[in-house]
């Protein structure tokens, strides 16, 4: 190779992180042959019609989430909620949970390992599709049934939402008004003891399509908390299929690559884990939300009307989808007149469907004053309420009295006027960007901005977005994916105290496991395959990795 071939393929490393980059390249190259690749060790280039290294994740994912479901279970595990009574199994005994350093630290490696692992697997399967776009459907509808079968059977994990969910019902089904009233009405029981101290008197923020099924579910399961809970988790689980559903269809319909599409938003660790996990009803809000935009794609504007409203009736943010459906239901080049007719379409539907589950269920319409009930929880994470901290500590220590509540509320009505200032833009930039991207980017920025924080809150943006994302928006939503379980997700200061003071061989070993399971080789398929750059869809992404492996192999 001459020096001028030479300088045109070489990829230039200036920067700390791109010289680190290309040393972990270096490393996982040299490591990749003792790796479990299993038959896709072979060198020579895997035929564009095998699909058959689609093994290799799936398998890899399934034990990821299997570690999870495992070190979830256990009877000391900081990632459920420890009372006998609220499982099948892994709960502790009336006496108290076991005093077991040990088993703690092996729940939260487990947990923590199979996250990681997890995580990894997902980004090198969303990079290695990049390159081979076409997967067959089927083969990754098997991978993600493999992947959510362990979390049905574990016990709720990493949010104690669900057990608000199944006291809501019990107060639905004996003719108690949640918007009106807490989970502490029903006095002492088993489905009080379990719901989180924050929400035990705060009146229920959820739609009446929500609070209807919920009752139902009540007296479906004869008034038993858990099978109370199992029909919860059974209706997180139709919202998660309505996403399987509803982002390959949607991305087909625009153009994307469904296969991509569908791992970005639908083998998404934090969707998997919010909604099959956490049995969240973001599930069912997510997936008639999506199933709606697919159905107004597909020119039937009733369904997709009626599928948002559906949504909206789980999660208010989900009526945005509702305007946005009827606002393009004439086409970008309609005129303000002849959008008119749709919207008021849109607004009788709406109402009709309201005014039926809100004075048919006799529970009203108390649930749009308790919209702002997540907001009376504080975390800094939430940058409206850390914002607010910060300020408040500064001030403090300049000898101001200003209480920190103050600085707060003026934080986050100013990142409420931000957020609703840039969802007014992107409405102005409708017709360019298309309501989908409108919608997904809105709901991303009003949560980001909100008041709190919550890690299923992202999934409304993630699975909406997932079915056009590409480049820089793409590499947003892995970004997410990738942050939000680490802060969101308990355990990680039951995991920095047990390293303090447990034994320092067993602290040794424990990090020396979570390295391993970071630096680890996952196979030759995370590997660029021999494709050409010029059929990849993000090449200004994917060209300088190219370029590396082709130095790489010319160089042995």
């Amino acid at each position: 190779m001459d020096v001028a071939t030479e300088a045109e393929t070489k990829v230039p490393s200036t920067s700390l992180l791109e010289r680190s980059t290309a040393w972990a390249d270096r490393v996982v190259m040299r490591l990749e042959p003792y790796s479990l690749g299993g038959r896709m060790r072979r060198r020579e280039p895997i035929p564009a019609d095998d699909w058959s290294w689609l093994l290799v994740p799936g398998i890899l994912g399934f034990i990821a989430i299997c570690a999870i479901a495992v070190g979830g279970s256990f009877p000391n595990s900081p990632f459920k909620y420890e009372l006998a009574g609220t499982w099948f199994f892994g709960e502790p005994s009336a006496a108290g949970p076991p005093d077991n350093d040990a088993m703690l630290l092996a729940a939260l490696v487990l947990v923590y390992g199979g996250l990681v692992l997890l995580l990894r697997t997902w980004v090198h399967l969303l990079r290695a599709l990049a390159l081979r776009p076409g997967v067959p459907m089927k083969s990754l509808a098997i991978m993600a049934t493999c992947w959510v079968v362990p979390l049905l059977i574990a016990a709720p994990m990493f949010s104690r939402d669900v057990f608000s969910y199944a006291a809501q019902g019990e107060m639905v089904s004996h003719h108690v008004n949640p918007y009106l009233y807490g989970p502490w009405t029903l006095g002492a029981s088993t489905y009080t003891f379990p719901v989180d101290s924050l929400w035990k008197n705060a009146p229920a923020p959820y739609g009446p399509l929500f609070l209807v099924a919920d009752g139902l579910f009540a007296r479906m399961s004869f008034h038993h908390s858990i099978v109370t809970i199992l029909w919860l988790r059974a209706s997180a689980l139709f919202g998660y299929g309505l996403v399987a559903v509803g982002v390959p269809m949607l991305a087909k319909s625009l153009g994307r690559d469904p296969g991509r599409a569908f791992v970005l938003g639908v083998l998404n660790p934090l969707v998997i884990l919010s909604f099959v996990s956490g049995s969240h009803n973001d599930a069912l809000m997510a997936g008639f939300l999506i199933c709606g935009f697919a159905m107004a794609r597909k020119g039937r504007f009733w369904w997709a009307i009626t599928l948002c409203v559906c949504a909206a009736a789980v999660k208010a943010p989900a009526m945005l989808g509702v305007f946005y459906v009827a606002w393009e239901a004439l086409g970008p080049k309609a005129s303000v007149k002849q959008r008119l007719k749709p919207l008021i379409e849109a607004g009788v539907i709406t109402s009709v469907i309201f005014l039926a589950l809100s004075f048919g269920s006799g529970l009203g319409f108390g649930w749009v004053k308790n919209l702002a009930s997540p907001g009376t929880v504080r975390s800094w994470t939430a940058p409206a309420t850390g914002l607010g901290m910060l300020l408040s500590g500064i001030s403090h220590s300049l000898g101001s009295a200003i209480a920190m509540t103050t600085w707060i509320s003026i934080t986050r009505v100013l990142c409420e006027l931000v957020a609703l200032g840039f969802a007014i833009w992107l409405f102005t930039k409708v017709d360019r960007i298309g309501s989908v991207k409108a919608v997904g980017l809105s709901l991303l920025v009003l949560v980001i901005l909100g008041p709190v924080i919550q890690p299923w809150y992202l999934t409304w943006g993630i699975v909406v977005l997932a079915a056009l994302a590409t480049g820089r928006l793409r590499t947003t939503i892995v970004a997410i994916t990738v942050i939000a379980p680490f802060i969101g997700l308990p355990g990680g200061q039951a995991l920095v105290t047990s390293l303090l003071h447990t034994d320092p061989l067993a602290t040794a070993g424990v990090l020396l496991a979570m390295l391993l399971i970071f630096l680890c080789p996952l196979g030759r398929w995370t590997i660029p395959l021999a494709v050409e750059a010029r059929f990849v869809e993000d090449q200004d992404v994917f060209e300088p990795v190219f370029l590396k492996f082709a130095t790489h192999n010319e160089a042995r």
